[in-house]
């Protein structure tokens, strides 16, 4: 009895660190997908080009004129032979959702917060290909910048010159970005951010074109604006599109 006591005490033993073994493996497995184990290529959601809004933490209006995309998208439509749909999406910051999508749109007034995961996810959404284009809808810009460098620690944005192709693209902006709105009065900036050496981020400081894409009663921008906008919005989905 005292052997057959020992043979037990001893396949109990056995079976459980076996299962110690797989339940440390498996946490450990799960704790490196959550550290930073990305996909590594962008896989489109469907066979027309979307722009998903990208949602994200810290209390600003991340959702702002849901109208601005379809509205972008349909003038594109008439105005290239890019297959759209014109409709609005989102996609959470929180999610690997983001590389089905190879365009990301960020906008808001307010606060910014990305948590190290999803700067980590962040940044190999455009490392993968992916492209992010940031709107300063007024208030932004500090925390936008100070985000976005948790996701490109060893770069800091870059003014992009005139003769940069976004601006040119599709239609000819010679002199850079349109001025939709005045907010400070500043001249309007467009930034860059770059992942081996391609445009992955763009920023557009001091102008807002997603306003003038909104639907026009919404900002009641003057028709030559609004048309400024889109025109500008073209060249930035068909540099993405492209490079």
């Amino acid at each position: 009895m005292v052997a057959i006591s020992k043979v037990l005490s001893s396949v109990r033993g056995t079976t459980f660190r076996c299962c110690l073994i797989v339940i440390i493996a498996l946490t450990s497995r799960a704790g490196a997908q959550g550290a930073g184990s990305f996909p590594t290529s962008i896989s489109k959601s469907g066979s027309q080009f979307r722009i998903a809004r990208l949602k994200y933490a810290g209390g600003s209006d991340w959702y702002n004129d849901p109208s601005s995309e379809p509205n972008l998208l349909r003038f594109i439509r008439e105005n290239t032979n890019i297959d759209v749909a014109p409709e609005y999406f989102w996609v959470d910051l929180g999610s690997d959702d983001i590389f089905n999508y190879p365009f990301l749109f960020v906008t808001g007034h307010g606060n910014v917060e990305f948590s190290a995961t999803e700067a980590k996810r962040l940044r190999a959404y455009c490392d993968a290909g992916g492209f992010l284009y940031i709107d300063d809808d007024y208030g932004l810009d500090k925390p936008i910048r100070r985000e976005m460098k948790k996701v490109f620690p060893e770069q800091e944005f870059q003014e992009l010159p005139f003769s940069h192709g976004i601006y040119h693209s599709h239609f000819d902006f010679p002199h850079g970005l349109p001025k939709t709105h005045e907010h400070d009065g500043k001249q309007p900036q467009g930034f860059g951010l770059f992942s081996n050496g391609r445009l992955s981020v763009f920023y557009t400081y001091e102008t807002n074109p997603s306003d003038g894409w909104a639907d026009p009663d919404v900002h009641n921008d003057p028709e030559q604006k609004r048309q400024e906008a889109m025109r500008i919005g073209t060249n930035i989905v068909v540099w993405a599109l492209g490079h």
